[in-house]
């Protein structure tokens, strides 16, 4: 069984195995919330074309103006009375938290609720005229009652609160429709003054005004005035004005009735800046939050460097990092994060997070609890081109997993090995609790994501699990990349069982020497053929350069090879010690291999490439062997 296999999107009372009827709509299907959307726009439409309907041509003589949406207005209410047919076969959630798919108790749930308010925006008034039935002012006032359709928007708004730029244009088209409405209003105020016949109000109205202004002056109440289309833009221009701010006088209220529409204008926007405009502000300021978290980071990290006065080397090196990790996890601490969630939740999460490095070889035989115990142990790190992981004497407290670039193992300016994507450093575990040192340099050539495992995190997860312990102890020195610990093997995984090098032992009287037999050095004419006797260690894959030779990096307790009778001099090696490097017998491979820190080239040859400058009297480099 695979222990990273999802677990369903779906909750498990979602999935539950019940008797389901045909043709029964899923309530969170991909469908379902699409057609949510296309009944949103159609209740947008029926928003603002029912109001203005009712109120600017309503009062036409001629009904070419109200038959103007005719076709648009017949698609809606086809739409509606579709939408309720789908309503009573699609799911829902019961109370108890269980998908109802029962086609009883789903009509059962849709008629107490929102069928009757469903029912009376669905009912056809526009195939009035398609009969040719003359439209009265009372059938547009019954077709307010679809604005009752509003209601279910409100119910839905709650599941996209998340989704900022989609609540922020609600909230606006919200702010447009109230507008809207009241622009309709302001228009039928003016209208009523116009009808009245007052002659103290008659010629004083708004609309009697704006006439004047455009040319076209009311002659009666019912001939002359500006046109339908100049009345509502100049209505529309009041009410935004008025609830935005305090209006601009050139379209003014100058009856009673006008004033006081006016007052309640202005109080409707004054509650309207509290409540849209106050979310609009939170939103924006939300979508701009991690903007500004990072502009406050930055300058904090930069008055930092200001106050300790960092030298530009250390300075480019930490705003760089900042500025790369911020680009990789925007600014986001996984950790803090999942602080406050259960143990449960976070393991998952984490596994989920860290499937790279617990699909390593090493893990394949853990059992699920091990790895999510682990899994919680498992941190991420980064690495900018130029920095070093590791530095060669750093204590050792994790094993590091490549989840992407590239890094070069070094020791004394040599490159050891490259690593790159899923390659595996570190240590192993040791059996009893000590320090350990790192024994190279490791430096990122590439912008480098890593995932390590502290030591003691891992220890105390193979306590917990001694059953694993055991093979863990046995494959991590498989598994290794490259080992940096001092005095620990570097790619064991890479030898044959049969070929695996030996560890030097050292000998009790030559100060913690390898014992190893070195190569015979004669200076006398007669045993030339003998000087370059290969040593025992030839005949397994040797190192190049090896461990012991005197050659390699020298130390207090190595033997030095020496000339008899030259007096220990080091000028006085042959030249021809380089001469079995040119017969080797096969091409090295190219690829490095790494053992114990010095590149092997996996071929059976030894060549002990060193530079040793002769002295004056000695043979030049290249001269014909006597």
């Amino acid at each position: 069984q695979n222990v990273f296999e999802s677990k369903p999107s779906v909750p498990e009372y979602k999935v539950a195995s019940v008797q389901k009827a045909r043709f029964i709509l899923l309530h969170c299907s991909v469908f379902k919330a699409l057609w949510d959307w296309l009944i949103l726009l159609a209740t947008f439409y029926v928003a603002v074309t029912v109001p203005y309907n009712v109120c600017f041509t309503g009062t036409e003589d001629s009904p070419s103006a109200a038959r103007s949406t005719i076709v648009s207005d017949i698609a809606v209410e086809m739409l509606f009375i579709l939408d309720i047919a789908l309503n009573f076969r699609t799911t829902y959630v019961s109370h108890s938290g269980q998908v109802v798919y029962e086609p009883r108790s789903i009509c059962i749930h849709y008629v107490a609720t929102w069928f009757f308010v469903d029912l009376i925006a669905a009912l056809p008034f526009d195939l009035l005229y398609v009969f040719n039935v003359t439209v009265t002012s009372l059938v547009h006032l019954l077709k307010t009652v679809r604005l009752l359709r509003l209601l279910r928007l409100l119910q839905k708004l709650e599941r996209y609160s998340q989704y900022s730029a989609m609540v922020l244009t609600l909230l606006t088209s919200m702010f447009a429709l109230l507008a809207h409405w009241m622009a309709c209003v302001w228009y039928v105020i003016g209208r009523t003054e116009m009808e009245s016949n007052d002659p103290l109000t008659w010629d004083i109205g708004w609309l009697h005004e704006l006439g004047k202004r455009l040319e076209a002056p009311y002659i009666n109440s019912s001939v002359g005035g500006p046109s339908i289309r100049s009345a509502y833009i100049a209505s529309l221009y009041f009410t935004l004005s008025s609830l935005t701010s305090v209006g601009f006088g050139n379209v003014c209220a100058n009856t009673d009735a006008e004033k006081i529409f006016s007052i309640c204008t202005m109080l409707i926007g004054a509650l309207m800046h509290a409540v849209v405009f106050g979310n609009v502000t939170a939103i924006i300021q939300r979508m701009y939050s991690r903007r500004s978290l990072y502009h406050t980071r930055m300058k904090d990290l930069k008055d930092f460097i200001r106050v300790h006065r960092l030298p530009q080397q250390l300075k480019q090196r930490m705003l760089e990092y900042f500025q790369t990790t911020w680009s990789v996890n925007n600014g986001i601490d996984a950790n803090e994060l999942l602080h406050d969630f259960p143990d449960e939740l976070r393991a998952d999460v984490a596994m989920h997070l860290n499937k790279d490095i617990l699909q390593l070889p090493v893990f394949q035989t853990a059992s699920r609890g091990c790895l999510r115990s682990l899994s919680l142990h498992i941190k991420t790190s980064f690495c900018a081109p130029g920095e070093y992981l590791l530095r060669q004497g750093d204590a050792l407290q994790a094993n590091y997993f490549v989840c992407s670039g590239s890094l070069e193992v070094l020791k004394d300016n040599v490159v050891l090995a490259i690593l790159g994507k899923g390659d595996l450093i570190g240590a192993e575990l040791p059996g009893e609790e000590r320090v350990m040192k790192s024994k190279a340099d490791v430096k990122a050539l590439t912008y480098c994501d890593l995932q390590h495992v502290g030591l003691g995190g891992l220890r105390e997860v193979l306590q917990l699990y001694p059953e694993y312990a055991a093979k863990f102890t046995a494959d991590i020195r498989r598994d290794l990349t490259f080992n940096l610990q001092e005095g620990g093997e570097v790619e064991v995984g890479a030898w044959p069982p049969s070929q695996a090098p030996s560890r030097p032992r050292p000998r009790p009287d030559s100060g913690g020497s390898p014992e190893k037999p070195l190569p015979s050095i004669l200076e006398d004419e007669e045993g030339q053929d003998e000087v370059f006797q290969r040593s025992p260690t030839a005949h397994r894959p040797l190192l190049s350069p090896p461990r012991s030779s005197p050659t390699c990096r020298g130390g207090p307790g190595t033997p030095s090879v020496q000339l008899p009778g030259v007096g220990g001099s080091r000028a006085k090696k042959p030249p021809k010690l380089l001469v079995p490097s040119l017969h080797a017998p096969e091409t090295p491979e190219l690829g490095p291999r790494v053992v114990d820190g010095i590149e092997d080239t996996g071929g059976p040859w030894e060549a002990q490439n060193f530079t040793a400058a002769p002295p004056p009297h000695s043979a030049p480099r290249g001269s014909p062997l006597p």
